[in-house]
């Protein structure tokens, strides 16, 4: 098959994430948790002027560095406070992945594995699942990708440049997950240089002039946001207590990185996958190209005794090795690019490693390991094209037969197979079922890993679910039962960029359809119907309670806080010693905290005074509010498994 253009491949490129990205960035509306509580810290950003000291509900949220809000805050100044500008950034970081490992791949193992690397990036499932909600892995990701092109073509190129983008990168890369940033780049970098003999040229990574751009970038915002944020009081431990709490800097780089990774963060609101689960995990976020994982440590086995080879600038093969072996270009092009290819081999290796090895100590979420995917992708990437072209990694023969590429396409098929048969048993099975819009209903409350889980909710998906679910349940099934039987035929004939690229197309469709499907767990997963009430029904002067945690209805939070103008009210106990309020509770401990937070006696007697009250509640709390409030709620609006109530009936 005639190789694409560049032209072909970037518009190619260009047509998959216009469909799988940004068609998504309009629906559906900001979730509750996360998503919408940090598009709340964004919104007070740009009402009150105030970049430094972040706040979520009114109240100080210090535990997160601040370039993601900034980003969102700067794209609610130019399009709107809405969901496309709040998940903007996610989609063009992943964009930017995606042009930094067709650019990185494409010189070290040649033009078609650059596409693949970039097909890996847009079509994988992890990227596409982890970007549906305002986190910043997809941004940390680009910029630690980006110190590492800057710091591996630094040394090939000798460009002072290329380290000064090194050291501003990282030091963004702090401003948006913290000190993991430093600490993942120097655990792939500097193995690597004493590895290959370059920490030699240490003079010219800029260490003097490159740490203080560094720190002239990453520095400020920290020193001003722990100036204006003291210790109050007199903090003991790490249990803060009702005007003794510890400020800043204790609460960011002790509480919020060491004693995180040491699972002795207060409050103890996070999980830990079990260990087996989340080593497979992975080949589910890789998904698809994880199919050709397999294949990848094979070769990296057979080839174990030739790791070091081409790693130091004196070490390699023989002339006639170089001469037999470059036919189509000049010996010194040749050498270099093999030496470049054996290197990024070894950094992105490390760094991938190291990531993986690091959370799987730590705690974790599924999408913590975001950082390492990439750099995993570009490898099989690498790996992928040089097999299909019959080249090893040294430009010999290939280490492998493509038997193994025909084994992963025919995986691909059965699994296609597979899931295909299961998703139309269950539109055969919901075939009389009427359509449902509040898929909510009709799914069970299994409570897997307590829904600290991000991927918690995908377990109480139930058979008459899919009466709701039919359209992108169809588009899958015919997605997986087509594109892997064409993509293995097209395979067996030895049309093997064609087979690739029906892998990725496969897969794109399957995301659109994921997408759909996501939109449509709407009143599951936001209460953004809830806001549309309050905001057509209610009035400015109204006030809005949550009974739970501010996590609970964040979404209700922030579609109407330009209506309302002022926090939730949240009946949790303020600065609990039992770790109740979440992300909220070292903030409430400051002695200036708002008061919003309230008892079930507070509640009880301000509930029917003064201006109308809204009141919030999931399925777990109904029951105390309603015993709470016995005889003095009326029923306002009831989706998925929350209700909301007022005080008084509407006119």
């Amino acid at each position: 098959m005639k190789k694409p253009s560049k032209l072909a491949i970037w518009v190619l490129l260009g047509a998959i994430f216009v469909a799988v990205q940004f068609a998504s960035l309009f629906t559906p509306p900001l979730l509750d948790d996360v998503d919408a509580s940090h598009a709340q810290v964004a919104q007070h950003m740009v009402e009150s002027g105030d970049w430094i000291t972040m706040k979520l509900d009114g109240v100080r949220y210090l535990e997160k560095p601040p370039l993601p809000y900034w980003l969102d805050a700067t794209c609610y100044w130019i399009f709107g406070q809405n969901v496309f500008a709040t998940h903007l950034p996610n989609a063009l970081a992943i964009l930017g992945l995606a042009w930094l490992a067709w650019l990185w791949v494409s010189r070290g193992w040649g033009r078609r594995a650059g596409f693949y690397a970039a097909l890996g990036v847009l079509t994988s499932i992890g990227p596409f699942l982890f970007t549906r909600f305002a986190i910043p892995e997809a941004l940390l990701s680009f910029l630690l990708l980006y110190s590492l092109w800057s710091f591996i073509t630094g040394l090939e190129s000798r460009h002072p440049i290329r380290f000064y983008g090194m050291w501003a990168a990282l030091a963004l890369a702090t401003l948006t997950k913290g000190l993991i940033a430093p600490v993942f780049f120097a655990a792939a970098a500097i193995p690597l240089l004493m590895l290959s003999g370059h920490w030699r040229r240490w003079r010219e990574l800029k260490p003097v002039t490159g740490v203080l751009l560094f720190l002239a970038i990453a520095a400020p915002w920290h020193i001003l946001c722990g100036l204006a944020n003291p210790d109050q009081g007199h903090p003991i431990g790490n249990h803060p207590t009702p005007g003794n709490v510890h400020g800043f800097w204790y609460f960011y780089f002790v509480n919020e990185h060491f004693l995180r990774f040491l699972g002795g963060r207060f409050p103890n609101d996070y999980n830990k996958m079990p260990f087996l689960v989340y080593w497979l995990a992975h080949l589910v976020w890789l998904f698809p190209w994880s199919l050709f994982l397999p294949a990848l440590l094979v070769v990296a086995w057979r080839t174990r005794r030739s790791w070091m080879q081409h790693l130091h600038r004196d070490s390699g093969q023989t002339v006639d090795f170089y001469l037999e072996h470059a036919e189509r270009e000049d010996v010194a092009s040749y050498v270099a690019r093999l030496k470049f290819r054996v290197r990024s081999t070894w950094l992105l290796s490390l760094f991938a490693g190291f990531t993986l090895l690091f959370f799987a100590i730590s705690t974790n979420q599924e999408y913590y390991t975001f950082p390492a995917w990439t750099p995993l992708l570009m490898l099989i990437a690498g790996m992928l094209a040089n097999l299909e072209e019959r080249r090893g990694p040294e430009g010999q023969k290939a280490l492998l037969s493509q038997k193994w590429l025909s084994g992963a396409q025919a995986v691909f098929s059965i699994a296609g197979i597979l899931i295909s048969a299961a998703l139309s048993w269950g539109l055969w099975e919901s075939r009389n079922l009427p359509f449902v819009s509040d898929i909510g209903t009709l799914l069970a409350h299994r409570d897997i890993g307590g829904y600290t889980l991000s991927m918690s909710h995908f377990f109480d998906l139930t058979g008459p679910s899919f009466a709701a679910l039919r359209l992108p349940a169809a588009i899958a099934a015919i997605a997986l039962l087509i594109g892997p039987a064409l993509g293995w035929a097209l395979r067996t004939r030895g049309k093997h960029l064609a087979a690739t690229v029906s892998v990725a197309l496969t897969s794109a469709v399957f995301l659109i359809a994921a997408h759909i499907a996501f939109a449509r767990f709407e009143p599951m997963l936001s209460s953004k119907q809830l806001a549309d009430t309050i905001n057509s029904k209610g009035s400015p002067s109204d006030s809005f309670i949550i009974y739970g945690d501010q996590s609970d209805a964040s979404s209700v939070i922030f579609y109407t806080h330009n209506f309302l103008h002022k926090p939730a009210y949240i009946v949790v106990e303020p600065c609990s010693p039992h770790g109740n309020g979440s992300s909220l509770l070292w903030g409430s401990c400051y002695p200036d905290a708002p008061k919003i937070f309230l008892s079930d006696d507070q509640l009880s007697k301000m509930w029917g005074t003064g201006e109308r009250k809204w009141l919030f509640a999931q399925d777990t709390n109904q029951p105390k509010a309603e015993q709470l409030l016995s005889g003095r709620l009326f029923p306002v609006q009831s989706i998925a498994d929350k209700a909301l109530w007022t005080d008084r009936p509407l006119k």
